[in-house]
């Protein structure tokens, strides 16, 4: 169990994928910067590559599709929504 609050995506912050994570594999495809991966018992997010989707869609693609609701925002990434805007950016530059 988790004990990470539930935020908006308004207080901008990276995402983590928590241990309820049943390895599904239906996040790792939907992100566009493929900050998702396999970890060694679950899925994680790379908090350098993850923008929520900002650049992309409106709202992060993996908490959409996640059937156990375990994707969360990160407390300890956090980031502003020019931040994460820059990131985008500069991933999006570098492919």
């Amino acid at each position: 169990m988790h004990d990470f609050k539930t935020l908006s995506v308004s207080e901008s912050m990276s995402l983590l994928i928590t241990d309820e994570c049943i390895n599904c594999d239906v996040c790792e495809p939907e992100c566009p910067n493929e900050a998702i991966t396999q970890g060694d018992e679950i899925y994680e997010i790379n908090a350098d590559l993850c923008t929520q989707c900002v650049g992309h869609y409106d709202e992060p693609q993996c908490q959409q599709v996640c059937p156990v609701d375990c994707i969360l925002i990160d407390p300890n990434n956090p980031e502003t929504e020019t931040q994460l805007k820059a990131k985008y950016e500069k991933i999006t530059a570098s492919k």
